[in-house]
């Protein structure tokens, strides 16, 4: 056996194995496939940054400044306000069925607490399941409310002055309020690793088969190879 590397024999095994590949359309076809279908999920359909948030309202006023932080935020982009609860009862059954994804309330003294100086608040409760969508909604919030807050005072410019700053944003995360990271990297870890052994072990037990000469044994009883296959990955 010659040990010197050669150019020649690596060109007739790469001449082989196109030609391999070639006779073999639907391996050709998953070498193209699969990393156009793997670019186009990761590079478009994965969107850390969503817009048009659903998200329900609760706010029993309808002063000017309670209008314009609606707006403002509906101008952000982030979030789609499909729903008018007409109490916390029903922004909590919205909430907590998965309808809305944001719950922002607005609460009833909100205009006059703004006009006294006596800092108003809002309050947000998000679903927060998916940190990456929650997170940048939530950002944006306090600063574009406080905003709009300043330019519904208009005129008055005491008053914004005295109150900007003043606003007060809670937010009440419904899924893991801690913020531990374990919490949402675990689950979907757990998915990965499960699906990486199940396809290595699977691999390496139809390769044992092969081996040891019984996959012939098993292809010759009265098992559809898709039996065969579950039969070899549920376990």
């Amino acid at each position: 056996m010659n040990s010197v590397f050669s150019f020649a024999r690596l060109g007739a095994l790469l001449i082989k194995e196109f030609i391999q590949m070639r006779r073999d359309r639907i391996t050709f076809a998953m070498m193209l496939g699969v990393p156009l279908i793997q670019l186009v999920l990761f590079g478009y359909a994965i969107n850390n940054d969503p817009k048009s948030l659903p998200a329900a309202l609760v706010a029993t006023s309808n002063d000017p400044y309670t209008r314009a932080i609606v707006a403002a935020l509906q101008t952000t982009g982030y979030y789609r306000f499909d729903h008018v609860a007409q109490s916390a009862a029903e922004a909590e059954f919205l909430i907590s069925r998965g309808d809305v994804a944001f719950v922002v309330t607005i609460p009833a003294d909100f205009a006059r607490r703004v006009e006294s100086g006596n800092n108003p608040q809002i309050l947000i409760e998000a679903d927060a399941t998916d940190p990456a969508v929650a997170s940048g909604a939530i950002s944006t919030l306090g600063t574009v409310a406080s905003q709009a807050l300043l330019r519904a005072q208009g005129t008055q410019e005491a008053a914004a002055e005295a109150a900007k700053g003043q606003l007060d944003v809670v937010v009440h995360r419904r899924y893991n309020p801690e913020g531990i990271s374990q919490y949402n990297i675990v689950p979907g870890l757990l998915g990965v690793i499960l699906q990486m052994t199940m396809v290595m072990m699977t691999s390496i037990a139809l390769t044992r088969e092969t081996e040891r000469g019984t996959m012939e044994n098993l292809l010759a009883m009265p098992s559809s190879p898709l039996e065969i296959m579950m039969g070899k990955v549920l376990p």
